[in-house]
Parts: C-alpha cells; structure tokens; sequence
C-alpha cells in the first residue's frame, strides 16, 4: 500500500511507537492492532493531536476503555469507534421509522445475534478471541456492535443489565468418547458438526470463503497447505480439547431510561446469518433482520415492506456498506472539522462496552448491573 501510494521511505514505520516518537506528520490514525494493544497507540496519537478511527472493542478491559476515551476528552480530538451497524441503509430506515413515531411509543426490543456454529469455533473456540483474559468475554468482542445498535436505536441512555448465559458445550465434559486432539487424527470427525477437516479443506475453490476464513488459517491455499496448518496450527484442534473459556450462548436484558426494554441473544447454535430484530410499540410493531423489514401499523393493520441491504453486500461482506459508511463519515469529519458527523462519540462508544461489561459481570454473579458503576 505504502508503494501503491507513494510513502517516502523515511515515512514507514513498522512500529507504532516509532511514529508516535515523531512531530505529528498527519491529520488522523487508523488503530487496528490486535484487541490488546488498543490502548497504548490510541491514547498516545490522541494526545498527539491526531484524530483516531478505532477498531472495536476500544479495549478488552473496562479498565482500557474508560482509559482510552478519558485521552481522547481530554486531548479534544475526534474519535471514531468502528460501530459499522450505525452507517447502514437498514439502520437508517429502521431509526427514520421510530423517529417518525410510526411505532407509537416505544416498549420493547428482541435482538438475536445468530453467531453460526462453526463460526464460533473458528473465532471463539479455536481462534484469537477464545480466551476472555486474552480478548476479552465474547458479549464484547461479539456483540459490542450489538449493545451500541441497541443504543442507538432506543436512543435513550442504559441504566442496567441483567444476564445469565455460559459455556455450555465446547468443554471437555462435551467430549465424544474416542474423540482425538485433532481432527486429524479423529475417528469420530466425519460425524463431527465442527470438524476442521470439512469447514477448512471446504473453502478451498472459494474466494470468499479464501479471504476469510481460511486466510486465517494459512496463506498456502493448497489441500497440502491447509492439511499442514491443521496438523500444526491452533484450527485443527478439537473443539473439546481447546483452552477457550468464553460464553457460547448468553441472553442479555437491558433497561433503558423510561422503562423500555431490550434483550439480546447471542448464540453459537444457529447458522450464520443476518442478526434479527423485533421492535415492539404502542402503535405498531417492527421486524427486520439488517437486510429486510416490515412494520405493521396497528390502526389499519396494514403491514409496509422494505428491502434495504446495499447493492452486492451480504452478512459476510463489508457489513451491508457499514464498513465504507463508517471510514467515509471519519474522512469527511476530518477533512470539515464537523464531528457530528460521526455517528457515535466518545461517551456513547463507551456506554457499549459499558454495558457488554455489565453484562459479563452479570452473568457471573446472578445480578442485575448498573451500566455506569
């Protein structure tokens, strides 16, 4: 890239702090180390005076959060998390129709973030967010996007959240007997629902399915070269011998200032596909799942269609155009100086993790959380 875009020599860095070491050369840094490293490089280049387009989660760590978003205050620099879901056509229609009042008063919403089951073994079992002391638990890695859509759409601020949820079945005690310790070596891996053998050796001939997943697991995208991946590599374990130790299926319920309410699943045991919504008011009720959505009017009981997704986008790819909304709102902002147009400032990215943070709290003690505490 730095070729394509002719960067001098002297301008190339290959470590962030050897960036940060210099006088402040640009307007804006994009933060995408992994999960972990967040903290060090965004605090830093907004204490530069450098604008900053954060991947989520800000942090793994309530802790890192609040830290990274007390910098960014206190540096009066504009910051952008990555909530991608904000910036989508869908997201526009379904918080253009509340706006409206089409649904009367707002009461309640059902929120279901279907994970996909061998998605969440590829991910959250064997792969880079398994561990939460690692990335943090799975209702943020996962569903951050999810807890700052909930917020966005009710538009009122949290006050508390209740959980209950666990690691149900990718444990030892879910173990087939005779099962290996990798799918390799496996007898019972052809009856297997997450045999690595049929999800990795599968993409192969695929490019999507080559950019992701399998990319993650080697960039030798020969059977040869994925067989020695899962020979050697973190993917070809045994999803019951892992050391992952993060929620598979967790119900999260969220009261919002004025009595409405909202739950959120996430689960591993579904196919992968769009999330799905339910909003209920006094006058109508709402349901869409990020591509499509209806709304029923409750005095004509006439029910109005819409189909919303972006021209070539899928669930997989680029967010329904969330991914390009959210980089081209950060340009613009930028390049005008006017921060509204960032869908999501600093405080209300926080309440997110806040709130996916209350709800790992929640789910480990049995009780209800204050979001804010």
């Amino acid at each position: 890239m730095a070729d394509e875009l002719g960067v001098a020599a002297d301008k190339r860095f290959d470590d962030w702090r050897d960036l940060a070491g210099q006088a402040r050369l640009a307007d804006a840094v994009i933060v995408t180390t992994p999960d972990r490293e967040h903290v060090g490089p965004a605090c830093r280049f907004a204490e530069l005076g450098y604008h900053v387009l954060l991947e989520k989660p800000i942090a793994p760590t309530r802790a890192g959060c609040v830290e990274v978003i007390g910098a960014v205050e206190k540096a009066g620099i504009m910051l952008a998390v990555c909530h991608v879901m904000r910036y989508t056509n869908y997201t526009r229609q379904v918080k253009t129709i509340l706006d409206e009042g089409r649904l009367g008063q707002l009461v309640g919403v059902e929120h279901l973030e279907p994970v996909g089951w061998w998605h969440f073994a590829h991910s959250f079992v064997r792969g880079n967010w398994r561990r939460s002391d690692q990335a943090g638990p799975s209702i943020l890695t996962k569903c951050c996007h999810d807890m700052d859509w909930l917020r966005y759409v009710v538009g009122r601020p949290s006050l508390r959240v209740s959980s209950r949820g666990g690691l149900h079945h990718f444990t030892a005690a879910s173990r087939p007997a005779h099962a290996a310790d990798r799918c390799l070596d496996c007898v019972v891996e052809p009856d297997c629902p997450y045999s690595a053998l049929r999800l990795y050796l599968g993409c192969l001939g695929d490019p999507e399915r080559e950019r992701w997943p399998l990319s993650v697991v080697t960039t030798d995208l020969t059977e040869t070269g994925v067989r020695r991946a899962l020979r050697d590599g973190q993917y070809g374990r045994c999803v019951y011998a892992c050391d992952n130790d993060v929620a598979d299926h967790q119900v999260v319920t969220i009261e919002f200032e004025g009595g409405v309410t909202a739950t959120l699943t996430m689960s591993a045991f579904t196919p992968l596909e769009r999330r799905r919504t339910r909003i209920m008011g006094t006058r109508g009720f709402l349901e869409g799942d990020g591509k499509r959505l209806s709304v029923t009017d409750f005095v004509t009981g006439e029910v109005e269609s819409f189909d919303l997704a972006d021209s070539g986008a899928d669930a997989e790819n680029r967010h329904d155009g969330g991914d390009f909304g959210v980089i081209g709102a950060f340009v613009d902002a930028v390049s005008t100086g006017d921060s509204s147009l960032i869908r999501s400032g600093p405080r209300e990215s926080l309440e997110s993790h806040l709130m996916a943070f209350a709800a790992e709290r929640s789910r480990l003690t049995g009780l209800p959380v204050p979001v804010w505490d």
